[in-house]
């Protein structure tokens, strides 16, 4: 019985902790080479992130808000360094890439 029941836990973990690893957020965001940054969203299950709120902020300020678009991308204007991106999918869902990675 105790056996069972330890299986048992062990399978319920496994069905609640799965969802989290399949809905990891994703940004890559690459220097166009003309002033600008083009960065595009997702999620590893594969869902769409259309939609998504997506910041660049600057020693705290933010310097833009908005929601990737249709494609779940955005584009910007590139700021002096130092700077980030940040797409926010929710809680726990958070991605930042500071602006010094992006090439």
């Amino acid at each position: 019985m105790k056996t069972l029941f330890i299986a048992t836990l062990a399978l319920v973990g496994i069905a609640v902790s799965v969802p989290v690893w399949a809905h990891t957020p994703l940004l890559s965001c690459f220097d166009e080479g003309d002033g600008s940054v083009t960065c595009e969203g997702g999620f590893s299950d594969g869902s769409s992130a259309s939609g998504v709120e997506f910041r660049l902020e600057q020693d705290g300020k933010i310097l833009l808000k908005t929601k990737l678009n249709a494609y779940a991308e955005v584009n910007f204007t590139k700021p002096e360094l130092p700077y980030e991106a940040i797409f926010y999918g929710g809680k726990g869902h958070e991605v930042r890439i500071n602006g010094g990675d992006i090439f």
